[in-house]
């Protein structure tokens, strides 16, 4: 088997079986790209099914004398080892060579959160007078209420928005569905958006569904959304770098601040395993440390 036919394969059992989004299947595409290239570069005569655990110990040497970020490193090495997976779950090797690859050890990085005060500095900072103002106050109301990740809102549909008892119908990651709770701030600037700007526009074929529309009435990228948050914060004057999932990140700590259950706050953001929700309660405690730190006689 040539790298070129395992690597179609591999992209085709992402799709098909992992149902997983066209970024997530370029990012493993891409990290069996680079072990592609290393081998074909050293070793040409060595096809993925021959590749053994030292040769990609010396890959990942490699990658790190270069100067890759230890963050791209395991990045690079988690798709290595679900490339291998995908091997031994075709039954094309034996043994699994990736099975005892090593990352490097990472520390846990904390997102980027803002305040209440700052949520909302950011929202009333919106131009209702500008014709897309009343899209993107929405659009952010429904990021901070409800949790969605930029690419949720973006999909988001007329027929999956449940104005009567509050929800939204959400596609996540590997197609999953989820109900999610949304505020009754949020679900007012929603219908006033709907009621008044959305039904006056003209949606591009094949986008008559889609809630939030561009000028062309197409739906808005990702990097449209993106674009929209940081000029707001450099409008307002807000110091730190954010983005659409800092609303998310805002949304999951501030539930936990308020006593919130770890496992609503899973299921309200579609984490698979409780463990990547737990990163919040770490935001928590530093909150936590901090009023110590501030308040208490002893310190």
């Amino acid at each position: 088997m040539t790298w070129d036919n395992a690597i179609k394969q591999f992209e085709n059992y992402l799709k098909l079986e992992r149902s997983l989004s066209k970024n997530s299947i370029m990012a493993y595409k891409q990290d069996v790209s680079k072990l592609k290239a290393y081998m074909e570069l050293y070793m040409p005569h060595i096809g993925p099914l021959e590749v053994t655990l030292p040769q990609l110990q010396d890959f990942t040497a490699e990658i790190g004398q270069v100067g890759v970020s230890e963050y791209t490193q395991a990045r690079i090495i988690s798709g290595i080892k679900a490339f291998y997976h995908f091997l031994m779950y075709e039954d094309r090797i034996i043994e699994d060579p990736a099975q005892l690859l090593e990352a490097p050890k990472l520390g846990r990085k904390l997102p980027e959160t803002l305040d209440f005060l700052e949520i909302t500095m950011l929202l009333e900072g919106i131009n209702l007078g500008e014709p897309e103002g009343h899209r993107n106050r929405a659009m952010l109301e429904i990021l901070y209420s409800s949790g969605l990740r930029v690419s949720e809102l973006v999909d988001l549909k007329l027929s999956s928005v449940y104005r009567d008892v509050g929800f939204l119908r959400v596609i996540g990651k590997g197609n999953k569905e989820r109900l999610v709770p949304i505020g009754s701030e949020a679900l007012k600037f929603l219908d006033l958006y709907l009621s008044h700007y959305r039904q006056k526009m003209a949606p591009a074929k094949g986008h008559e569904e889609i809630v939030f529309l561009n000028r062309r009435g197409k739906k808005l990228s990702r990097v449209m959304v993106f674009l929209i948050i940081k000029k707001l914060a450099e409008e307002i004057g807000l110091k730190k770098s954010i983005s659409p999932h800092t609303f998310r990140h805002s949304f999951a700590t501030h539930l936990i601040e308020g006593g919130a259950d770890l496992r609503a706050v899973q299921d309200m953001l579609g984490h698979e395993s409780i463990t990547t929700t737990e990163i919040y309660t770490h935001l928590d405690r530093d909150y936590l440390r901090q009023v110590l730190t501030e308040f208490h006689p002893r310190k």
